[in-house]
């Protein structure tokens, strides 16, 4: 993700431009030609997770005239979803292409883009570079921030200050979120320590199910997690009376004792930009990319799980990160005692994009 570092300034400027010239969602006027979005989504649109997030902003698309909306579920990240994405544009006159899973950026929408010049494709990762075709780009909302907040609500709702966190993968977002968590939770309780253990996979709910209730036997009071689908990890927790925080989507319903709050995705404002800018017949920024500063993520609503005091230091963090206050300052040192930050980091630095390591404080390995 570091390959962005030349140019992620200005194009995160760019981006927010753009979204506050953008309408949103329901102040979307008629579109003045056809749009027809075609979105493809690599599991189920009802996970609870990565993939409902994305589904649930659709919903909003829907409901504005002049657009039309095409999914399709459960397509892997093989040439599978370059069949799905040609359908898209051949039978159902796709003018824009939402490819919302990480592996479907390379090569599959890059020879797509190449091969069909007149269609639009995004893709929910920072992928895109400078070189790459003009009709491709890339999203993103950093999550990392919501995973802040979870860990400032977190820490005054854990009677121990021991959390857990299940992980899919060590690449640099996942390290981001669990790095963030910790320090929110440190925020609120300086003794708080993270327990991570990593499944390996995006999905894999037999994993998910094992990580969680291992990390309940080593004493954690509060789950999260960084996997596509949290309603296992959710639920797990849930069903041995321990307290959650979500992840990608709202996972409130699941867990209606032990529920604090989540870190969600706020699509919409992205999807009603490119909707909106198709619709003027402008062209689509190439990289968009921001936080609770341009509306691009929410927390869920506090369940039973959140304490008062617990609430209110997590609307005060919230109010803090619109401000664009940062999450990293140093000195900050990895679990292994080498220091990592310095100084104070902007919380869309480029250099956070290549987090290599765990803080001080996380309690688990990347190797």
């Amino acid at each position: 993700m570091s390959r962005l570092n030349l140019s992620r300034r200005s194009l995160l400027k760019a981006g927010a431009a753009g979204l506050a010239a953008a309408a949103l969602p329901m102040g979307l006027a008629r579109a003045q030609s056809p749009i027809v979005l075609g979105a493809v989504y690599v599991g189920p649109r009802d996970d609870f997770g990565w993939n409902q997030a994305h589904a649930t902003a659709m919903e909003i698309l829907k409901t504005v005239p002049g657009v039309t909306v095409i999914e399709e579920e459960n397509v892997p990240e093989t040439d599978a979803v370059s069949q799905s994405m040609e359908s898209m544009i051949n039978l159902d006159g796709a003018n824009l292409i939402l490819a919302t899973s990480f592996g479907y950026y390379s090569p599959f929408v890059v020879e797509l883009a190449k091969k069909y010049p007149d269609v639009q494709f995004r893709h929910a990762a920072p992928l895109w570079k400078e070189g790459d075709p003009a009709n491709a780009g890339s999203y993103f909302c950093y999550l990392n921030q919501g995973h802040y907040v979870d860990g400032v609500a977190a820490g005054l709702s854990s009677p121990t200050g021991k959390l857990g966190f299940v992980a899919a993968k060590p690449i640099p977002s996942v390290l981001s979120n669990i790095n963030s968590f910790l320090l929110g939770a440190k925020k609120t309780n300086p003794n708080a320590t993270v327990q991570v253990i990593f499944t390996g996979e995006w999905s894999m709910p037999v994993r998910e199910a094992e990580a969680t209730n291992a990390l309940i036997d080593a004493g954690c009071d509060v789950i999260t997690c960084h996997v596509d689908g949290p309603k296992v990890v959710v639920e797990t927790a849930e069903g041995r009376g321990v307290k959650t925080c979500g992840h990608n989507a709202s996972q409130a319903p699941l867990a209606p004792n032990g529920f604090i709050t989540g870190a969600e995705y706020k699509w919409s404002t992205i999807y009603a930009m490119y909707a909106d800018l198709l619709a003027k017949g402008e062209p689509l920024p190439n990289f968009v990319a921001g936080g609770y500063h341009n509306d691009m993520l929410q927390n869920s609503p506090y369940g039973a799980g959140a304490t008062p005091e617990a609430i209110a230091a997590a609307d005060a963090a919230i109010a803090d990160l619109k401000a664009k206050k940062p999450i990293y300052v140093g000195p900050l040192k990895d679990n292994a005692g080498n220091v990592v930050i310095e100084g104070e980091m902007d919380n869309y630095d480029p250099v956070l994009d290549g987090m290599n390591y765990l803080l001080e404080g996380v309690v688990g390995s990347i190797t």
